[in-house]
């Protein structure tokens, strides 16, 4: 299984990413993951529209709530372009609990618990815990990756600010 070389913590202590590192420039694969009605979502369903990718482990910590929170209210101020893809190993059941309990409507909250698939495409997936490291990954209307933070302490939140101004001149 490959590694990934990005140095990453949580609570200050070093994890293993497991996958293909994602890079700038790469050919973004395709992924199945589910929606929250357990129906399966491509990345390739969004063909033509410029993708943010918003990856956090667990929708029940305040870090990632507060993730969600913040590209759900700049989501409402976006060009029909660009989407927001929520993801996260976290059930769907848990997903469409918040998104409800919260007024998330402007992303799309994903979950990649049952195969794994986008963790291991994208080398997001935190080996000791089976969670998703927190990060951002900007894909253009073309499928080229354009952007991508692996947040190095999971703890903390992603650079909001880069990813959307990428996402924006992506149009």
């Amino acid at each position: 299984m490959d590694r990934n070389k990005n140095k990453v913590t949580f609570k200050n202590n070093p994890v293993t990413l497991v996958g293909k590192e994602i890079k700038l420039n790469d050919k973004a694969p395709d992924f199945a993951v589910l929606n929250n009605s357990l129906g399966q979502v491509k990345l390739s369903d969004y063909k033509g529209k410029v993708k943010i990718l918003s990856i956090f482990p667990s929708i029940d910590t305040g870090v990632c709530s507060k993730q969600n929170h913040t590209f759900n209210q700049e989501a409402g101020k976006l060009e029909k372009d660009i989407v927001i893809l929520a993801i996260s190993n976290d059930l769907p059941f848990a997903l469409n609990r918040f998104c409800g309990a919260e007024g998330i409507n402007n992303l799309t909250t994903l979950s990649d618990h049952k195969d794994l698939d986008f963790a291991l495409k994208y080398g997001f997936l935190i080996e000791e815990l089976r969670l998703l490291a927190r990060g951002v990954v900007v894909i253009d209307k073309n499928d080229i990756v354009k952007h991508v933070e692996y947040v190095p302490e999971i703890g903390t939140e992603p650079d909001y600010n880069s990813a959307l101004k990428i996402a924006k001149q992506c149009i």
